[in-house]
């Protein structure tokens, strides 16, 4: 993930809860402290963020419907999930996503 995006991914994780989030929120689903997750959120919005927390937002993502759900989650194109569930199947996993975006806000 680069800078821009992560700045894009800010505001589609906004969409997808229905509030708009700040840099302080991004640092907050970091799990970075309070003073200086802004700086380094901040940073990252230029250059990208690295390691776990890449990784982390990358997950998060799948919160929001612009972000495709990574192939290590995504358990609903198996034999045994009919295709006509599918579709309900991959909201109720973005709709928990969005649960958990949310909870790390709190």
């Amino acid at each position: 993930m680069k800078g821009p995006e992560l700045k894009q991914l800010r505001i589609d994780l906004g969409e997808a809860i229905d509030r708009s989030l700040t840099t302080a929120d991004m640092a907050r689903l970091c799990g970075l402290p309070p003073g200086e997750g802004v700086a380094t959120i901040l940073k990252w919005e230029v250059r990208g963020p690295s390691g776990p927390a890449g990784e982390l937002l990358r997950i998060l993502a799948m919160a929001s419907d612009r972000h495709p759900i990574l192939e290590s989650f995504n358990v609903f194109y198996r034999f045994d999930i009919d295709e006509k569930d599918r579709p309900a199947r991959m909201a109720e996993f973005r709709r928990m996503m969005q649960k958990e975006v949310l909870r790390r806000l709190e």
